[in-house]
Formats: C-alpha cells, structure tokens, sequence
C-alpha cells in the first residue's frame, strides 16, 4: 500500500472515530441553558438616581454579564449572603472600580428569576445605597 493511501485511510479513521465527539459538542452547545430573567424591584430606579450616570451602563452591563445565566455560582465577587441581609438579599455580586458597587438580589430557580433588590455604592465601610447609608 502506497504511502498516501495509508494516509488517507488514516484521516478516515479519525474522522470517523471523531464524529461522535462532534454531534457530542453539537448537541451540547445547541442544549444551553436558558438565561435568568432580570427582574428589578421599582426602588432599585432611586438607587440608580443616586449613582452617577456615567455609571449606568457599567452598572447594567454588569449585571447582565454576571447574573443571566449562573447567577447562584459563586465567584471572587458574587457571593452567597448570610441572614438577616440587606433587602433581605440571599446574594450579592460587586464590581467596577475599586469594587466600588453592589448589587443585591435573590435567585429563584424554579421560575429562573433573578430579582434584583437594590443597588448600591460602597465607600470604605460604608455602604450607601438611594443616597442612605445602610447598615451592615
């Protein structure tokens, strides 16, 4: 057998051997989940009016990225909370600079909800949030 046939008869092989493996992927990438969808408190517009507007779309951005699809995940900045909480949130996620904002919300996986509860700025130990210092 020539060089070039057993080549080929190679790359058959392997592409045969491989097949399964693609329609694996395939399936898999066409099986995503579904994202969470983002429900937000009607208080969460005055937290917003608090926060400079530069910030808005940091802020929207964000929590789009970090909560539509593994909202309840933890991360080096979503956390799990302890009760009682702020809003009695069961997670909160931070980020922007310094770390500077949070968010606050709770995770509904039966109807694969995220209710955003409040959003807030935090400054050294303070957190403030619709212009009022909450308590931590």
């Amino acid at each position: 057998m020539s060089e070039a046939a057993g080549s080929t008869r190679q790359l058959k092989e392997r592409a045969a051997a491989l097949t399964p493996l693609v329609i694996e992927t395939i399936i898999t990438l066409m099986a995503r989940k579904q994202p969470f969808s983002l429900d937000y408190e009607p208080e969460v517009k005055e937290h917003l009016r608090a926060i400079d507007s530069k910030y808005h779309s940091l802020i929207h951005d964000a929590i789009e990225e970090q909560l539509l699809f593994e909202p309840d995940t933890e991360t080096r900045n979503r956390k799990a909370l302890d009760p009682p909480a702020p809003f009695d949130a069961t997670w909160e996620i931070r980020f922007g600079p310094n770390n500077r904002f949070r968010v606050f919300y709770v995770v509904d996986q039966d109807s694969r909800a995220v209710n955003i509860v409040a959003i807030g700025v935090k400054k050294g130990n303070r957190l403030i949030v619709g212009g009022v210092e909450i308590e931590l």
